[in-house]
C-alpha cells in the first residue's frame, strides 16, 4: 500500500535514519574487576567530586566573610543567605529520606493492562516521527489494547508523510490528523484528547523513543491505586553523543526525575509531569480540558506550560500525581547554547506562572489526603522565584564590583553544589558521565544564571521559541475553535 506521497512503509523503513542507540555509560563494573557493587562502582568518581568539595570546604572562608561584614551591605545578604542555605539544605535531607522510600509501582498483566490512547504531536519533526512512533507500537504492550494518534500540527516540512508512512506500517492502531496550520503544542494534544477512546491518555514527544516495557510500567500506578491522575515517566537522553550540552544534561535529567520527581512522588504530588512521556486518566482529562485549553495569564492565552498546567489541574482536582522510574523515554535535546536558552527559558516561565497557580489552592483543603509535602515544595519554589532571585542579583553585584575577594570562593562553592547530583548520577547508573557534573554547575554559573531572573521579568511572553515563529503566532488565535482538520484512519 502506498501513501498519497507515494511514500510506502517498505521505502520508509529504509529510508528513515537508524535511531541512536540507547545511552548507556561506560560501567565501572566492566572496567575493574575489584568494583562489583554498585555503590562500590560508584567509588572513582565520587571520589573526584568530594575531592572538590573538599577543595571548596578547605578554602579559608574568613576573608570574604570579613570583607562582606565591612561593607554596608554585607551583614543583610550575610543573614538572607544563610537562611536561603540553611532552608535548602534541610529541604535536600528530607528529600533524601524521600528518595530511599521511594519504590516504583509493580508492572500490570495484560489482563489488568487498560486501554490506552498514545497522542505524538509532531511539527516539523521529519523522519524522527516515525521511529518514535514504531518504538511505541512495537512496545510490550497488549496490541488490542493500544491505540496511537499521530497529531501534524501544520508542518512546514515532510512530517506528514512520515506519519502517513507509520500509517501504513501500522494499519491496525494508528490514526492520523492533520492541522491546515500550526496551531501550537496544547490545540495539537487537545485533537488527540477529543479524538482518543482509551481509559489512559499517554503523551509522547515525537523527538522521542520509549522502552520495551515503558508504556506497561508507565500505565501500572493507575492500576494500584485509584486516586493517582496522572504519571510521569523517566526522561534520558537519546542524542547524548552529539556533544556537551547533550552530555551535561544527561546527569542534570537523572537528578531531576529520579531523584527529585521520586521524592515527590512519595507524597503523592509530583509537580510537572513531562511532555516527552505523561499519562493521565481520560476521564478526569475530559473534565478539565476546557479549562486547560482556554488557559489565560497576565489576560493572553496561554502557548506554553501545557505539561504543568495539566499536572496542577489534575492535582488541583484532589488527585495524586506520582513518577514511575522504570518507563522510560529517550529524548533528543538542544546540542548548541542559543537554543539551550530558548528551552530552559520557555520551561522558567512557565515554572513561574505555574507556581503561582498552584499556590492559589495548595494552602487551603483541595484534597482529602495529606498536601503538606506538596506545600512544602510549593514553598520551596517561590523562595527560589524571590529570595533565590535576589542573591543571583546581589551575587552578580558584588563580583562585578570585587571579583578577586569573592570569585575563588564562588568557583569553591559551585564544586560542592557538583556534588550531589554527580555522586547520584554515580551512584545510580555506575557511569563515568557522573564527572560531567562537575561543568555543568560552571556552566549555569556563567552562562544560564540570568534565565530565571529574566523568566521572572516576561512570563507573560508566549513565543515557543525552539519551534519556529509559526508557534508564537498562532497564540492569539487559543480561544478560537479548534481549526478543520483532515483526520484519516489507516485501513
Amino acid at each position: 500500500m502506498t501513501s498519497a506521497h507515494g511514500l510506502d512503509a517498505a521505502t520508509a523503513a529504509k529510508t528513515a535514519p537508524t535511531p541512536p542507540s540507547r545511552p548507556s555509560g561506560r560501567s565501572w563494573s566492566r572496567l575493574s574487576p575489584f568494583l562489583p557493587l554498585p555503590g562500590l562502582a560508584a567509588l572513582p568518581y565520587g571520589m573526584i567530586l568530594l575531592i572538590a568539595g573538599a577543595i571548596a570546604l578547605c578554602c579559608d572562608p574568613a576573608p570574604p566573610l570579613t570583607f562582606l561584614k565591612n561593607q554596608p551591605f554585607g551583614s543583610p545578604i550575610l543573614i538572607v543567605s544563610g537562611c536561603f542555605f540553611a532552608a535548602h539544605l534541610a529541604v535536600f535531607v528530607w528529600r533524601v529520606v524521600l528518595f530511599f522510600m521511594y519504590r516504583p509501582a509493580p508492572p500490570v498483566t495484560d489482563a489488568q493492562a487498560p486501554r490506552c490512547t498514545v497522542i505524538v504531536p509532531a511539527y516539523n519533526e521529519g523522519p524522527q516521527v516515525l521511529e518514535t512512533i514504531r518504538s511505541i507500537a512495537r512496545s510490550d504492550y497488549p496490541a488490542e489494547k493500544l491505540d496511537i494518534i499521530g497529531v501534524d500540527d501544520g508542518s512546514g516540512d515532510d512530517t506528514w508523510q512520515w506519519l502517513e508512512a507509520a500509517a501504513l506500517e501500522f494499519a491496525d492502531q494508528v490514526t492520523l490528523v492533520r492541522h491546515p496550520v500550526n496551531q501550537g503544542k496544547r490545540h495539537a494534544l487537545y485533537n488527540g484528547f477529543k479524538r482518543g477512546g482509551g481509559e489512559i491518555f499517554i503523551t509522547i514527544d515525537s523527538d522521542s523513543q520509549v522502552s520495551a516495557q515503558t508504556l506497561r510500567h508507565l500505565v501500572s500506578p493507575f492500576f494500584h491505586n485509584p486516586d493517582v491522575g496522572a504519571v510521569a515517566g523517566n526522561v534520558r537522553i537519546l542524542n547524548r553523543r552529539a556533544g556537551l550540552v547533550p552530555k551535561m544534561l544527561e546527569v542534570a535529567f537523572a537528578f531531576s526525575f529520579d531523584f527529585l520527581r521520586a521524592g515527590q512522588s512519595v507524597v503523592n504530588a509530583v509537580m510537572c509531569t513531562p511532555g516527552a512521556l505523561s499519562a493521565y486518566r481520560a476521564d478526569i482529562v475530559a473534565k478539565v480540558l476546557p479549562e486547560w485549553l482556554h488557559q489565560r495569564f497576565c489576560g493572553r492565552p496561554a502557548n506554553i506550560g501545557e505539561d504543568r498546567a495539566m499536572t496542577n489541574l489534575m492535582l488541583k482536582n484532589g488527585l495524586f500525581v506520582h513518577y514511575q522510574r522504570n518507563a522510560t523515554v529517550h529524548t533528543n535535546v538542544p546540542t548548541r547554547y542559543g537554543t539551550l536558552c530558548k528551552m530552559l527559558l520557555r520551561w522558567a516561565r512557565s515554572n513561574v506562572r505555574e507556581t503561582l497557580l498552584i499556590s492559589r489552592f495548595v494552602f487551603g483543603k483541595f484534597r482529602k489526603a495529606s498536601a503538606w509535602g506538596l506545600r512544602v515544595n510549593v514553598c520551596e519554589g517561590v523562595l527560589n522565584m524571590t529570595v533565590g532571585t535576589i542573591m543571583r542579583l546581589a551575587a552578580l553585584g558584588i563580583l562585578i564590583g570585587f571579583p578577586l575577594q569573592v570569585a575563588p570562593h564562588m568557583a569553591m562553592g559551585g564544586a560542592v553544589a557538583a556534588c550531589a547530583p554527580g555522586l547520584f548520577y554515580a551512584f545510580r547508573h555506575r557511569s563515568p558521565c557522573a564527572i560531567w557534573a562537575l561543568p555543568y554547575t560552571f556552566f549555569c554559573m556563567v552562562g544560564l544564571w540570568w534565565i530565571p531572573v529574566y523568566a521572572l521579568l516576561t512570563p507573560h511572553k508566549n513565543k515557543w521559541l525552539t519551534r519556529g515563529a509559526a508557534a508564537g503566532a498562532a497564540t492569539e488565535a487559543f480561544d478560537a475553535p479548534p481549526p478543520p482538520v483532515e483526520l484519516k484512519t489507516a485501513a
